[in-house]
């Protein structure tokens, strides 16, 4: 099915479907927020915090147990973008990278303002989400990336050096594009990687990463998800590193029991392509989703971008309801994140009966305006 593709889905899909977009958003930011308050410690550090076992439950970063990152921030953003990118589609105009760098500019200005802007109506409502106007350690490249209006494309990116996760975390929603052709996912998440993260170790994994969400959120198993990646990336220029990465982490399933040590291993250099290795192995060694984000943070890497990554992974596995409800409960933002993905999830199954070139619900495009 090409990105044109018109989908008639019954009530059961939708129902699947919606759960693991929950799943996916809610499973990211539940890992993020359990490696954020280890995300600047080493494995000893760690342990020397928290006992031998290490992290085991969400603790408090930011001044409350369950925050998040810019990570799950910019996800959300990446949300927005895809939904409006939609919205945007009745007018003619089709270039969804556009459409997701201005919503990056829009998750840039929360960094800089102190509030809301009621003024500008085209931000639509979750620029309007005061919580999300809080700064939360995000990367330099994200800052400088999305510093000016010039948006980073492959032929002229953004911090050609970058190879941090950051790109990465964010790109889980473009595997939710489940009536979208794997190549057509992994082309999306690759050029809005280039618009902060300029190196292919970064804007690759990106590609791959969304293609793995893509292939889980279809039904498919893990392993066949992760080659259908490595198959897909192999032809691009600077892929060996995340092919390796990939290969690294199936290689790790069978090689005895998990554990934290095993995922020091697989950090590397603690670049995208670690974490990426470190997500895969953990989602597909992981007892239950408790067991994977656990082992997901224990490490001396961005533990918040490990977690995050894991989480989305055995969310769009799994579904939300297999999410651990005490770590849902008390996550920050979590009625704005569970309206978000149930409008993306209405908009991908319904979005003709919401709008039209000549008929629109004014409701929806007062939430995603068409500018």
């Amino acid at each position: 099915m090409s990105a044109g593709a018109t989908t008639v889905w019954g009530r059961a899909e939708q129902q699947d479907f919606r759960s693991r977009v929950r799943g996916t958003l809610l499973g990211l930011a539940v890992g993020d927020s359990l490696g954020a308050p280890v995300a600047v410690l080493d494995l000893d550090g760690v342990r020397d915090a928290y006992g031998d076992d290490g992290v085991t439950e969400p603790g408090a970063a930011y001044g409350r147990r369950g925050a998040v990152t810019a990570g799950t921030q910019l996800t959300l953003f990446t949300v927005d973008g895809l939904i409006r990118a939609q919205v945007r589609r009745d007018t003619g105009a089709w270039h969804p990278p556009t459409d997701l760098h201005r919503a990056y500019l829009r998750w840039a200005a929360t960094q800089r303002d102190w509030g809301p802007d009621e003024r500008r109506k085209d931000n639509g409502w979750l620029a309007q989400e005061e919580w999300l106007y809080a700064r939360r350690d995000p990367a330099r490249a994200l800052l400088m990336g999305l510093g000016d209006e010039v948006m980073g494309t492959l032929d002229a990116p953004k911090n050609p050096t970058a190879r941090g996760c950051e790109a990465t975390v964010r790109s889980a929603p473009f595997g939710l594009l489940v009536g979208w052709e794997p190549q057509l996912v992994a082309q999306l998440a690759v050029e809005c990687a280039a618009q902060t993260h300029g190196h292919p170790s970064g804007y690759l994994t990106a590609g791959a990463y969304a293609v793995i969400v893509h292939g889980l959120a279809r039904g498919e198993s893990l392993d066949t998800a992760v080659r259908r990646a490595l198959s897909l990336i192999e032809s691009r220029p600077g892929h060996e590193p995340v092919g390796e990465g990939l290969q690294r982490a199936l290689a790790a399933v069978r090689q005895g029991l998990p554990s934290a040590d095993r995922v020091e291993d697989l950090v590397g250099d603690g670049d995208a392509v670690g974490a990426l290795t470190v997500a895969v192995y953990c989602a597909s060694v992981g007892e239950d989703i408790r067991h994977g984000l656990r082992l997901a943070v224990n490490h001396g890497a961005d533990s918040a971008g490990t977690g995050a990554m894991t989480g989305g992974l055995l969310g769009a596995l799994h579904g939300e309801t297999a999410l651990p409800p005490a770590w849902v409960a008390e996550l920050e933002g979590r009625p704005t994140i569970l309206a978000l993905a149930d409008d993306f999830a209405m908009e991908m199954t319904q979005g003709p009966a919401l709008h039209t070139p000549t008929t629109s619900s004014p409701a929806w495009l007062t939430r995603y305006p068409r500018p």
